[in-house]
């Protein structure tokens, strides 16, 4: 039978959050920007897999093989989680730094939106 603690302080749980986003950090496979597609299903010839990306605000498209196609839809894919879970370990960055670092007495509490938290 598992044993719950149900005494841990609501004031760990951001830790212990952040803690868990920053293991899965190292865990993260090879990454890129841009996006992949297939184009083999299309009539009339041309590329069949293309990456493409902005640089220096133009649009670069990539022909690519099968093999590096499923490498670069794995890469693009890890890119957008890993964006997504730093802006988690943002948020829980700044909530937990304004929970724990003493600051100046306010006659108006800072709301959650103010401190980019919500």
């Amino acid at each position: 039978m598992k044993v719950v603690n149900r005494n841990t302080n609501s004031a760990d749980r951001p830790q212990q959050q952040y803690e868990l986003l920053r293991r899965r950090l190292a865990r993260v496979g090879y990454i890129t920007q841009g996006s992949v597609q297939d184009r083999t299903a299309r009539s009339g010839g041309g590329a069949g897999y293309q990456w493409t990306r902005k640089v220096d605000q133009k649009t670069i498209t990539v022909s690519l093989t099968a093999e590096q196609f499923s490498k670069m839809k794995d890469a693009v894919s890890n890119y957008r989680k890993l964006r997504q879970q730093l802006k988690q370990m943002e948020k829980l960055s700044r909530s937990i730094i304004f929970q724990t670092a003493p600051h100046p007495g306010r006659r108006k509490r800072l709301s959650q939106k103010v401190l980019g938290i919500k």
